[in-house]
């Protein structure tokens, strides 16, 4: 039996009142979300560009000139670390810090910026530079048993001859020439068959030398 005009009027009125107003609400939310999201990335590249600006004033106050500025350094490493932190301009920032303090014989201070940035990289491009580079600075600190402890496992194929070079080094260091010969010709072989092998080799050839 078909429907009066009343019957489908009060019909559409009840559907209306189960269903319509969760579907304004709903559309509304996804409206929200939208324009939220928008703004978010809007948010996200603003913030992007500014810690941009203060890195590259960080690069040009780093490697302009013999000596740089370790306080503006400092500050600008500073700023990127609180205002933009866990980002990686934060994180290559204190790599910088800690480059600036080696420079200055503050090697303390450069461990110490180096261990909390390994501790917590954000990724693992990070991760390696600052445990290389720790590696490199508690050896000059005459710690290269515990720089040998952090290059411990394997690294990712593109580290594997520059982390394997650094064990060499740490190895000779210690005494270990046998061993250090092993890790440099894990390092070239580690390289590709273009690369250049120059400082590698010589670094062979003086072991070879010692044991003649």
């Amino acid at each position: 039996m078909s429907m009066t005009e009343e019957e489908q009027i009060a019909q559409i009125k009840d559907w209306w009142q189960r269903n319509g107003k969760p579907l304004l609400t709903g559309g509304a939310l996804a409206l929200a979300l939208v324009f939220g999201w928008n703004a978010w990335q809007s948010y996200q590249t603003k913030q992007a560009q500014s810690a941009s600006l203060i890195y590259q004033q960080l690069l040009e106050t780093s490697l302009t000139g013999s000596t740089p500025d370790a306080g503006k350094v400092a500050e600008l490493a500073g700023k990127l670390k609180s205002e933009y932190a866990g980002t990686h301009y934060a994180q290559y920032a204190s790599l910088f810090v800690a480059k600036v303090a080696v420079e200055a014989g503050k090697l303390d201070d450069a461990a110490a910026e180096l261990k909390a940035l390994s501790d917590k990289p954000v990724d693992a491009t990070v991760a390696e530079l600052a445990r290389q580079r720790l590696a490199r600075v508690l050896a000059a600190q005459g710690k290269a048993e515990d720089a040998l402890k952090l290059l411990e496992g394997e690294a990712a194929k593109v580290w594997q001859a520059s982390r394997e070079e650094l064990k060499g080094d740490l190895l000779v260091q210690l005494g270990r020439t046998d061993d250090a010969h092993a890790a440099y010709l894990k390092a070239k072989a580690a390289l590709a068959d273009d690369a250049a092998v120059g400082s590698l080799q010589m670094k062979l050839d003086d072991l070879a030398k010692g044991d003649a």
